[in-house]
């Protein structure tokens, strides 16, 4: 969320509107605050596993926003189709795999227990199917032979801050093509 804030400055044609989150501890709230950004949190365990009424407390600082682009990082709650079609090919979403390998989660734990050559990150719109929408850019990584689930984590997060920005000022700018770094 920072990388991504950060990069809307200067002649970016984004600009931050709100960052939300479903855990108001979460350390991006705080960030966003100092960085000038309004922030809402919507606490996801005082709905339980009503999804549609998490979802419709979310909707509130999200239309009050008017956000034209939304751009999920670390939001690990699966939407449901009726939000995610609410704003059909609006929201991105960055996921720690070569998409479409390793949906969903354990992505690095995965990799390398399938003894993978390289992993990754990937962009991509966020459809109904989880971690299965269009892919709109992905950056390779190597898997290095002493590599831990702590070491190649870090690798790939690096190039997600790298990829991200990338992408969305490509979105914004009406691109839609993968972009591959």
């Amino acid at each position: 969320m920072v990388a991504l804030a950060q990069s809307m400055r200067g002649d970016h044609l984004g600009r931050p509107v709100l960052v939300a989150s479903n855990d108001p501890e979460a350390g991006g709230l705080a960030r966003a605050a100092t960085l000038g950004i309004p922030v809402a949190a919507v606490d996801s365990r005082a709905y339980g596993r009503d999804r549609a009424a998490f979802e419709a407390a979310l909707l509130l600082p999200i239309l009050a926003a008017r956000p034209d682009i939304i751009c999920l990082a670390g939001f690990m709650r699966v939407l449901t189709a009726g939000f995610i079609d609410r704003f059909a090919g609006q929201i991105l979403n960055i996921h720690p795999s070569l998409l479409p390998k390793y949906p969903g989660l354990h992505t690095h734990e995965r990799a390398l227990a399938a003894g993978d050559a390289e992993a990754g990150c990937s962009v991509h719109l966020v459809t109904p199917e989880l971690d299965a929408g269009p892919l709109l850019g992905q950056v390779r990584v190597p898997v290095l032979p002493d590599d831990t689930v702590a070491s190649l984590t870090a690798r790939v997060l690096h190039q997600e801050h790298r990829l991200y920005p990338a992408v969305l000022r490509r979105f914004a700018a009406g691109e839609r093509t993968p972009l591959f770094l």
